[in-house]
């Protein structure tokens, strides 16, 4: 399957996060996404350095930028279940107007074109690491990494498209 791209309209699917009282939720994407300009951004793996080290806190730091810019909401997904989502966000002092949403099945990242076999290294079928810029369900911008690189999916260059 080829991967997602601009001018395409991402499709639907159901991620999982644990919302403000602790209670396990099942969302759509298009529920979130539907009549807003949003940035879905995706990641290898929690926990795992380039993930927690350099691409969510860059989005942490940078979303009142973005949304200065009209973004209304940070979406992350990565193939991890919720709980390891919700400790995964635990792990941040303030994660500010990131939503961290569990693709446990890497249904959703599979729908989007994105997978990424990592089963060599011991972590089974992953996300490329990508960051798109959607704008009422549809992508304007698509930028999306080749293998474990870090180059052009970050905050800024998403900050640099709007």
């Amino acid at each position: 399957m080829a991967p997602i791209a601009v001018g395409e309209t991402i499709p639907d699917g159901t991620l999982a996060y644990f919302d403000e009282q602790d209670q396990l939720q099942q969302v759509s994407v298009h529920s979130l996404a539907a009549g807003k300009k949003v940035v879905l951004f995706g990641v290898p793996g929690a926990f795992t350095p380039t993930c927690s080290l350099k691409h969510v806190p860059g989005f942490i730091e940078k979303s009142e930028e973005l949304k200065s810019k009209g973004v209304e909401d940070l979406l992350l997904i990565s193939v991890n279940d919720p709980f390891v989502m919700k400790a995964w966000k635990k792990s941040y002092p303030d994660t500010k107007n990131v939503k961290f949403l569990g693709d446990g099945s890497a249904k959703y990242t599979h729908a989007l074109g994105l997978e990424l076999d990592l089963s060599e290294k011991g972590l089974g079928i992953r996300s490329r690491r990508f960051a798109l810029l959607v704008d009422n369900l549809k992508v304007v911008v698509a930028n999306i990494e080749s293998g474990g690189e870090f180059t052009v999916s970050s905050a800024e260059d998403i900050l640099a498209a709007l």
